[in-house]
């Protein structure tokens, strides 16, 4: 056993047995990254399957893409990664990408033109939940080998009409966009999935880490890349630890078993401030906690019941409570910092207004269910929600479950209520207007899962055609003012509670420099981080 395995393997048992007093703090291995962070949302590691936030941080590590961000300047946009450059052709319609030649997969297989362009058509062609992402270019499985193909060691793709170059990119700049080694995939095809049982546990990249293992609601390692091209990471292996507890992620960093814990609740970020050793780092991500009620149901489908709710919600009070540090209120579904983004907040509690709003929809007696995923922030959001709607005569029947379960459910229309955050898939405005106010399609047939206005019954109130002509304009201070136009009528006629933007707080060692959980435009990267 070579010295890294033996301390990877004294380190795991450590972590193993739980949390013991020891009377001086641990230290992690020099070379190993140790990270307490909730991962129950994980269900595939198949970068054109994969839609949860700590998916994309893996998958973020793992895998390459023609176009990247770059953790140590995130504010510059879309960087060159597996494509070295682009060309724009005449009619804006198609893009060139000439390939970084020399890279190399996991594998030791070369990254070609072909691998990206199978990686692109492959997760077009599965139709998974995040192929929206791609498909709305009109990329579909039946045209995807022809509008999407490589020629040498370039790869053109062509749209279906001429796009804001920018928002095509920073599409590609998604977890869909993640480049997989064609012949292991394919060597892993089982009855024509093109590898998608395989990759949901396995990864073929070409990233600065090799997925080492997956365990469900455990943990996640990776393996740093010797071979990468940008440098071989200075952690060699990151382990992701599934710790739900607040208090156990706070114990384990103070006594040094834990490099980094990214779930801490207000009252322990407070406590570590204090304690030896530690430091904690603010990032304002695109995270949005909201509300969606569904409108397939008789009584939350009428708009005045959508408005009662939202005076139903003490944004002030949960924000400077066991929310306070961590969130910021915010009623738009643009996070702050997005183009277009809208500072406009114009509901307040108000259990009275709630009620008129009520008795002019001819309610009472209402009782629903609300899904809330086993996190302790959004079950005290839920409960916070509970009491409110309680003193305007609705009775609210909490049901907490897995991120698995809950979503299950959501996304199969079933819940009268659900409550959970949504993060952006790329950073553009798009990524948000194309799935709160745009459903082109509101049937059950159309499964059209990667739509939040879809999963919620909502047929997007006149609000889709509006996202679509956004999307094609041209002229940056025009399609500002139209997305401001379209999150105002959203904000008025919507199902969706838009409560609070996301401020994460790691708490880390001291010793631990350049560590990024992405910001408001991605996923956290690990190949930048030192200790």
């Amino acid at each position: 056993m070579n010295a890294l395995n033996k301390l990877l393997t004294s380190a795991a048992i450590g972590l193993a047995v739980g949390v013991t007093s020891f009377s001086a703090v641990a230290e992690t291995p020099a070379n190993m990254l140790v990270i307490a962070h909730r991962i129950d949302d994980v269900t595939t590691v198949d970068p054109a399957e994969s839609f949860e936030f700590a998916g994309s941080d893996i998958s973020r590590n793992v895998y390459g893409r023609l176009v990247n961000l770059d953790p140590a300047d995130l504010a510059a946009g879309y960087q060159p990664d597996l494509a070295e450059s682009w060309e724009v052709s005449e009619d804006g319609k198609s893009i060139t990408f000439t390939m970084r030649e020399g890279v190399k997969f996991h594998s030791g297989n070369p990254v070609t033109a072909e691998d990206a362009a199978f990686s692109l058509q492959r997760a077009v062609i599965l139709n998974k939940t995040p192929a929206f992402i791609l498909t709305q270019f009109g990329f579909t499985p039946e045209n995807a080998t022809e509008t999407i193909k490589a020629d040498g060691n370039t790869l053109t793709i062509t749209t279906d009409k001429k796009y804001a170059t920018s928002f095509v990119l920073n599409c590609l700049t998604a977890t869909i966009g993640g480049i997989v080694d064609k012949a292991v995939v394919m060597a892993n095809e089982v009855d024509g999935d093109m590898g998608n049982t395989w990759l949901k546990t396995n990864s073929a990249g070409s990233g600065p880490y090799i997925l080492n293992s997956w365990k469900p609601n455990e943990s996640v390692t990776l393996t740093s890349n010797p071979e990468y091209y940008g440098g071989a990471p200075a952690m060699e292996r990151v382990i992701v630890r599934h710790v739900t507890e607040s208090a156990s992620q706070r114990l384990l960093l103070e006594r040094g078993d834990i490099d980094i814990a990214r779930n801490l609740n207000p009252e322990d970020i407070a406590g570590v401030m204090s304690a030896d050793g530690v430091k904690v780092d603010d990032e304002l991500k695109g995270r949005l906690m909201y509300l969606a009620l569904n409108q397939k149901h008789p009584v939350l489908s009428k708009p005045e019941v959508r408005q009662a709710f939202k005076y139903l919600i003490d944004y002030e009070g949960m924000r400077d409570s066991f929310l306070k540090g961590q969130y910021t209120i915010h009623q738009n579904f643009l996070p702050a910092t997005y183009l277009g983004a809208s500072e406009e907040n114009p509901f307040s509690y108000n259990i009275e207004k709630a009620k008129e709003l009520l008795a002019a929809a001819g309610v009472e007696g209402l009782e629903v269910e609300i899904g809330v995923r086993e996190a302790q922030e959004r079950i005290e959001i839920g409960q916070a929600f509970q009491n409110a709607a309680a003193q305007a005569g609705i009775k609210v029947n909490i049901t907490v479950g897995t991120a698995k379960q809950i979503l299950a459910r959501y996304r199969a229309r079933e819940l009268d209520v659900y409550l959970g955050a949504w993060g952006p898939d790329y950073p553009d405005p798009q990524t948000n207007a194309g799935t709160f106010a745009y459903n082109p399609d509101n049937s059950d047939e159309a499964n059209a899962t990667g739509l939040l206005a879809w999963r919620t019954g909502w047929d997007a109130g006149g609000l889709t055609e509006k996202v679509e002509a956004a999307v094609t304009e041209g002229d940056r201070e025009k399609r500002v003012q139209m997305y401001l136009d379209i999150q105002e009528e959203f904000r008025e006629i919507s199902p969706f509670v838009m409560m609070f933007q996301q401020i994460e707080q790691s708490a880390l060692r001291d010793n631990v420099a350049n560590w990024s959980t992405g910001q408001a435009v991605t996923a956290a990267a690990y190949w930048q981080v030192t200790k």
